[in-house]
């Protein structure tokens, strides 16, 4: 290494690599295409090594390129902590966090933690967005989002969990299903009527299969899909039993257009909603005013376990 790595070019050389091209990254940025490639080719003329392969379809990130990409996201993300703390210091509200979440807290979970936090800090600006829980742990390694919310990660060296709460899997059907008004449902009880299911890119489908596993073969499945959204409106159009948890549920039942009963298999069948962050990292006060919010909303769901 020549010099020290300019932080600027540092910036620069992570936003090629999230958005995978110098000409999407001056896109986003807002500068020419031309100054970002001179930051690029200064920076591997200092290490002496590419940092990224030239492809046809775009710019992926070399062994050498990785390494550097370790270190860009925590000097980038750490810089931006130590401007909010100066801020704070200076009685400033402001800071900036980025999340993602699973599609189905986007519906009331979510949104009522925004209204909260923006309500709290008014100064803060949170930049949200929706995933499968199966993407979301590499979005957090390669500090595309500062939280994750999504249900029942594994927990890994790289991904550490702040906050969680447990939260009833629920049999989701139309309130004039035969099952619908039951204190709670059987696996035994859903499996005589149509069911729509989780495919194994959603967490629910490793909660599901091993109690459905064994009677798949006398269990009429409608249709296997990848989104809760997706098995909300399933159920609503053809009447098959869905499951998830009442979170994305709020609205169809608080107006009678679906109806729920928690699932039992001889104990209630549970999941765990977390907000997880990369391990190790020094957090901002915006993402730490954000999940003591989070730690807050989740409290109270240890109650909804019955």
């Amino acid at each position: 290494m020549k010099q020290t790595l300019h932080n600027r070019a540092i910036g620069y050389f992570d936003a090629v690599r999230r958005h995978g091209s110098i000409r999407e990254a001056a896109r986003r940025l807002d500068i020419a295409a031309s100054a970002i490639n001179r930051h690029i080719l200064k920076l591997e003329a200092d290490i002496g090594m590419p940092l990224f392969d030239r492809l046809a379809d775009g710019m992926v990130l070399t062994p050498a390129g990785e390494v550097l990409a370790r270190h860009a996201i925590a000097v980038l993300q750490d810089e931006r902590r130590a401007i909010d703390e100066l801020e704070a210091l200076m009685g400033l509200r402001r800071g900036e966090l980025s999340l993602v979440a699973v599609e189905s807290l986007g519906t009331g979970f979510l949104p009522d933690l925004i209204e909260r936090m923006a309500r709290k800090y008014p100064g803060v600006q949170i930049k949200a967005s929706l995933a499968g829980s199966n993407v979301i742990p590499e979005m957090l390694r390669r500090g595309e989002a500062d939280i994750g919310l999504a249900f029942s990660l594994a927990q890994t060296a790289e991904i550490q969990q702040m906050a969680a709460g447990e939260f009833n899997l629920v049999a989701v059907m139309k309130p004039d299903h035969p099952l619908a008004g039951k204190d709670r449902v059987s696996v035994a009880e859903c499996l005589q009527h149509p069911l729509i299911l989780p495919r194994p890119d959603l967490s629910l489908f490793t909660l599901l299969d091993p109690l459905l596993r064994r009677h798949r073969n006398r269990a009429t499945v409608i249709a296997e899909v990848s989104s809760l959204v997706l098995m909300k409106h399933l159920t609503l159009r053809t009447g098959a039993i869905s499951f998830q948890t009442r979170l994305g549920l709020e609205s169809e039942l608080a107006s009678g257009q679906l109806a729920c009963a928690p699932l039992h298999a001889g104990t209630p069948v549970t999941t765990q909603l977390g907000a997880y962050v990369r391990q190790g990292r020094a957090l901002p006060m915006a993402v730490n005013a954000f999940l003591a919010l989070v730690g807050e909303a989740l409290n109270p769901a240890q109650r909804l376990v019955k």
